[in-house]
């Protein structure tokens, strides 16, 4: 049966406290107990819907991450402040001091930067690989390898990982496949292609307002579980937490995270065509050209297209530069990091969210100077988007006017 991410939200049913049609929020940091031995048990992880402390987990949290393991199809969900506090619990809940990771070697900065930088210092490496060529991901495979790393959709380059390939890959070595999707949730359900552990930052598509901050593991109930225990789980140790606050708020935009996302979709592949036709190196999925187009539309699920992010090659930073600060001015979108924004956001990524990565690695993975990260944005008439961004890109001298 065709897997059905957005009908499994829309399943979910809550009533809040009076009878409201949003769940109520837990607007506490601690719980009572009627008596010290629930107290006692519930520290010991004896009891079901107690709840002890907010660092370990609240109502409101619970809800989102019913919410977010009914999208990916796992057995649970733990949320978490932000992308990053996803990311690092869920790399040291795996991996201990002697192990090795096997990773994509184009995925966001902070991640890169924990891996090559910060999992040092606890005698964890990592082989940075083009996860693209399986044969090369499988000869960087060890002894001490635990884990394989990626990203769906890969920051920024775009590389689509083969899921299916590389899951099997992972149990044929016994290794923990970990898939960061925040750049293609509903468009590709990981766990669902062989995925141990699926992560996003929900700061991006999924929240999708820019106005708050966090990130979701979504796995087995037993390795969610060891996330959370006050004994040795990674995320309750390391203070990971999300606000109830933040986690009531991102529950209601998830309501609307497949209208956004089709529109992001929509918008993002008129764009990349035109772009294209006009002679501009471009870079997205759901272009022909694009490397992996099959691999993806091998994996989607068909009715979300192909996501909301796409690069172009401006020839020179100054040039990006000049193009990104004029598509500003006129009201196009803004120059800012990150993504899932209703408006378009646009950055280079090499002197932004890439910038952790050393100028010679990025050239040897093809992250140019020139290059243009967008997150297409929700725009009702992209068309007239579309002849906006061509004019800023003849007005800088990107493309050539046609007399």
């Amino acid at each position: 049966m065709e897997f059905k991410p957005a009908n499994n939200i829309q399943d979910l049913q809550y009533f809040g406290e009076y009878g409201g049609v949003n769940p109520s929020v837990s607007d506490s940091s601690t719980y009572t107990f009627l008596s010290a031995k629930t107290m006692f048990d519930t520290f010991e992880g004896n009891t079901d819907g107690c709840y002890l402390y907010s660092r370990h987990s609240s109502p409101s949290n619970l809800y989102l991450g019913e919410a977010l393991a009914a999208m990916e199809g796992t057995e649970m969900a733990n949320v978490t402040a932000s992308g990053m506090g996803a990311i690092t619990p869920t790399i040291l809940q795996i991996c201990g001091a002697g192990d090795h990771i096997v990773s994509s070697r184009t995925i966001y900065g902070g991640t890169y930067a924990f891996l090559k930088n910060f999992t040092p210092r606890m005698n964890i490496s990592t082989s940075f690989v083009d996860i693209t060529k399986l044969d090369v991901v499988e000869q960087a495979i060890s002894p001490k390898t635990k884990m394989i790393y990626c990203e769906t959709v890969s920051n920024p380059l775009l590389e689509v990982a083969d899921i299916l390939a590389l899951a099997k890959l992972a149990k044929k070595y016994k290794l923990k496949l970990v898939v960061d999707n925040t750049f293609s949730p509903l468009s590709i359900s990981p766990h669902k292609l062989g995925a141990d552990v699926v992560i996003h930052s929900l700061t991006k598509f999924i929240n999708g307002s820019s106005d708050t901050m966090g990130g979701v593991i979504c796995g087995t109930a037993e390795f969610v579980n060891a996330q959370k225990s006050v004994i040795d789980g990674a995320s309750m140790l390391l203070g990971a937490s999300i606000d109830s606050m933040r986690s009531a708020s991102i529950l209601k935009n998830m309501r609307t995270l497949h209208i956004r996302i089709k529109q992001h979709s929509k918008n993002a592949l008129f764009l990349a065509e035109k772009f294209e036709q006009d002679g501009i190196k471009t870079v997205y999925p759901g272009l022909l050209s694009h490397p992996s187009h099959d691999i993806f539309k091998r994996m989607m699920n068909n009715e979300y297209g192909f996501g909301g992010m796409l690069t172009i090659d401006a020839g020179s930073l100054d040039k990006a530069n000049q193009l990104m600060e004029l598509m500003q001015e006129v009201n196009i979108g803004y120059l800012a990091v990150s993504l899932g924004f209703y408006k378009t956001l646009f950055s280079a990524p090499g002197t932004s969210t890439s910038s952790e990565i050393p100028y010679e690695e990025q050239e040897e993975m093809g992250l140019s100077d020139g290059l243009i990260r967008f997150s297409i944005g929700l725009d009702n008439d992209i068309q007239r988007t579309y002849r906006m961004i061509k004019e800023c890109m003849i007005k800088v001298g990107v493309l050539e006017k046609v007399v």
